[in-house]
């Protein structure tokens, strides 16, 4: 079996790829909104788990999910925020519980009196739990697109009525991973992104490979024997062959992997990147969330592809 956070990262990123070291985030059809874009309340949006009518607008939403936690509070809704699960650690002011996205506890979610719950999975029956108490629950699932992580943006912003903010927020995404892949060199340089020191990587079909491309990568991942749904199992030797331009880390945090850690592995020594100084050490949590700071870890990916190219 993959290790959890690789598993989680499958259905991210097609996170879980998830968070470095935690996400309880996971992959859904982009969600779709039947309501005007600041209609009046009720609206209903198209979730993962349906369609879900929500009658009044929420004064106290309970996020389950660390990706819906950030979005919610990119597009203004942090005020309605009471309480986010032990993972949601962005930003600092979310209101961070003991609550589990993991093992959601229906009881102690409604302690919290919530008005509307976001979770990424409907887990421990959370859905049909909540929905007895009369709460209505969004799950939005891991993104297995671009389109789909402005989607589920837009929808936070229908379902909280801050849809206006929410379309900002997604312009601006969109303005400025364009940008990026504007000034990327376009070096077709080839790249291996690890998940874990398993090591498990990511394909060019998930949401990450997706970002990735935009910059005219060339994944070493897309020629495993195995692609296991987007997320193959690499041997040591399958990397050392392919020999990559560029590495990135998405387990620094989690499991303090740098250029060190990588020149201890049986004849990752002289792998070019790691000659090279083409490393890049990732932010754990950002590369395995498809929310706003996307935009973060495509800047870190246009800096690695520069200074590589350069």
């Amino acid at each position: 079996m993959r290790p959890l956070r690789t598993a989680l990262a499958g259905v991210l990123l097609g996170v879980t790829l998830l968070s470095g070291c935690g996400s309880s985030d996971t992959a859904t059809p982009a969600p779709a909104v039947s309501a005007a874009p600041s209609g009046p309340f009720p609206v209903t949006v198209e979730a993962a788990n349906g369609a879900v009518t929500i009658a009044a607008r929420p004064q106290r939403v309970v996020s389950l999910s660390p990706t819906a936690t950030e979005s919610l509070f990119a597009i203004g809704a942090g005020p309605q925020v009471v309480a986010v699960d032990d993972q949601s650690n962005f930003p600092p002011e979310a209101p961070k519980t003991a609550l589990s996205g993991f093992k959601p506890n229906v009881e102690a979610i409604t302690a919290e009196k919530p008005d509307l719950v976001i979770v990424s999975n409907d887990l421990e029956g959370v859905v049909a739990g909540l929905g007895k108490v009369g709460v209505p629950v969004l799950v939005l699932s891991a993104a297995t697109k671009i389109d789909d992580a402005y989607a589920e943006i837009e929808n936070l912003g229908t379902a909280t009525g801050n849809r206006a903010k929410a379309d900002e927020v997604v312009t601006g995404m969109k303005q400025k991973l364009a940008d990026l892949a504007a000034k990327a060199p376009q070096a077709k340089l080839t790249y291996y992104h690890e998940l874990d020191v398993t090591p498990y990587a990511a394909t060019s079909t998930t949401f990450i490979g997706q970002i990735y491309a935009l910059f005219g990568l060339v994944n070493i991942a897309d020629e495993a024997p195995d692609a296991a749904g987007g997320y193959p199992k690499l041997s040591a030797e399958f990397v050392a062959k392919a020999d990559p331009d560029l590495i990135f880390l998405a387990d620094v945090k989690c499991c303090r992997q740098n250029a060190a850690a990588l020149a201890k592995r049986p004849g990752w020594g002289g792998l070019k990147s790691v000659k090279n100084g083409d490393v890049v050490e990732l932010d754990d949590d950002i590369a395995s969330r498809w929310g706003p700071r996307v935009v973060d870890l495509a800047e870190a990916i246009g800096a690695g592809v520069a200074k590589a190219a350069g």
